[in-house]
């Protein structure tokens, strides 16, 4: 269309209007991958019927979700409808997961609402024999603790949880190790972390502090995705709790990060928006790196027609 895709695709009613019929997908249609890897279903999580359709009997290894959790933020869904919600397609999801398999969820937390809507979902997921919980990530906060006059208030929290016992790869970031100190007596001599280690570099913690937000500058940008989470977070989830050929499922696309990491590293991604906008957005951005390596728009128009 030519116009440059700087508002928000979810909130903006002419943008949206006018991108409508460009995208592919109504509401209950699918997009097969030529290539056979990859789906993208215009499906409501919360369906039961509708995942199971998606689906075809698969099973998923690994699920890696990203709810819109700014529902609550704004103010447009209660905290209890928001939970009893998310418990739909939690228990959807691990309907449709392998007996051994990982389950990630981004979710938010508000400072200024008492962490909600994070606290519900951790009780909500308590009542869920199913899934054990293995830890609580967070992605570095630029605007937090040490700068209260520019103080970010929402959080964006992960939580790791499992189902029997998943395969797990470790991984490590590109920070150095620096720090010495952690000694352990090993074969009677008494060794530091630096001289045990196996790498040069520092494996992720909880706190992911070499990874950062997606901005406008940045080559993977998806105009237009409020809420896109980066490629280095998702490479690091799909590359430790995955295998090569493995089902990846993602119910929230949005930008569409999930299945462009499985592309990368050889996964097969069904994933899967209620919004035919984010589920057009998902398929363009395959079809673009495919074409041109590239992971985004950076500051183009992701709906302009190629020439």
């Amino acid at each position: 269309m030519g116009k440059a895709a700087s508002n928000r695709f979810d909130v903006d009613s002419e943008l949206r209007e006018s991108l409508l019929p460009e995208c592919r997908l109504k509401f209950g249609e699918v997009w097969e991958d030529p290539s056979g890897a990859h789906k993208v279903g215009c499906i409501d999580a919360a369906d039961s019927s509708m995942v199971s359709g998606f689906m075809s009997g698969k099973k998923a290894k690994l699920a890696l979700h990203d709810p819109p959790y700014n529902l609550v933020v704004f103010d447009r869904l209660g905290k209890t409808d928001f939970i009893n919600w998310c418990e739909k397609w939690i228990r959807n999801t691990g309907s449709v997961m392998d007996e051994d398999s990982s389950l990630y969820v981004w979710i938010g937390a508000d400072q200024n609402d008492g962490f909600q809507p994070l606290p519900d979902f951790m009780i909500m997921m308590r009542g869920l024999d199913e899934f054990k919980p293995r830890s609580f990530i967070t992605m570095r906060n630029q605007r937090g603790y040490g700068t209260q006059k520019n103080w970010m208030s929402v959080r964006q929290e992960l939580l790791y949880y499992i189902k029997g016992n998943p395969d797990f790869h470790v991984q490590y970031t590109d920070i150095p190790k620096i720090l010495r100190g952690y000694y352990k007596n090993v074969g009677g001599k008494l060794t530091e972390n630096i001289e045990r280690g196996k790498s040069e570099n520092i494996r992720p913690g909880n706190v992911w502090v070499d990874i950062q937000q997606v901005f406008y500058k940045m080559r993977e940008n998806v105009p237009g995705c409020y809420a896109q989470k980066p490629l280095k977070s998702s490479d690091r989830i799909v590359a430790a709790s995955s295998n090569q050929g493995d089902i990846v499922i993602d119910f929230f696309a949005h930008s569409g990060s999930t299945m462009l990491s499985c592309e990368r590293m050889g996964r097969r991604c069904f994933t899967a928006d209620i919004d035919p906008i984010f589920c057009e957005i998902s398929i363009r951005r395959l079809e673009r790196f495919r074409k041109t390596g590239l992971a985004g728009w950076q500051n183009e128009d992701p709906f302009k027609r190629e020439c």
